[in-house]
């Protein structure tokens, strides 16, 4: 079994594409069109797992409501300085600014990585990890 995609509704197809592919870097794999809706697929390639965007003709004036079991998506950032000057530049703000998080693993082994939150246009959160 293979996890393919993951999917989120969202307000301003335009916004999120832009967070999505211009800021995060990912890249329209394909668009699909049904009778209510447009499907945008994202990730880094067509065998990777992609993210869904869902842009429904009818969506709602204040958007979507972001249930409290969903928690966030992941991406690795090869330099977290770049991306500090990207959320500036793009005119975003962090959620949780970069901080060194030490983390254990089952062996007791201790492993360093950078972190940082920020939130899309639709306020899904997104953490952001440097190894």
């Amino acid at each position: 079994m293979k996890f393919l995609h993951s999917m989120i509704r969202v307000k301003n197809i335009q916004q999120s594409l832009k967070f999505y592919m211009d800021f995060l870097g990912l890249k329209l794999i394909k668009k699909n069109s049904l009778d209510d809706c447009d499907l945008y697929f994202l990730g880094e390639d067509e065998n990777a797992c992609q993210l869904e965007l869902t842009y429904n003709y009818n969506t709602p004036i204040d958007g979507y409501n972001n249930g409290n079991a969903f928690g966030h998506f992941a991406f690795a950032v090869d330099d977290m300085n770049l991306i500090s000057e990207k959320v500036k530049e793009f005119g975003y703000e962090f959620l949780w600014e970069p901080f060194e998080l030490s983390l254990k693993n089952e062996k007791g082994e201790t492993s360093k990585k950078l972190i940082a939150f920020i939130k899309d246009p639709d306020g899904n959160e997104i953490e952001l990890i440097q190894e």
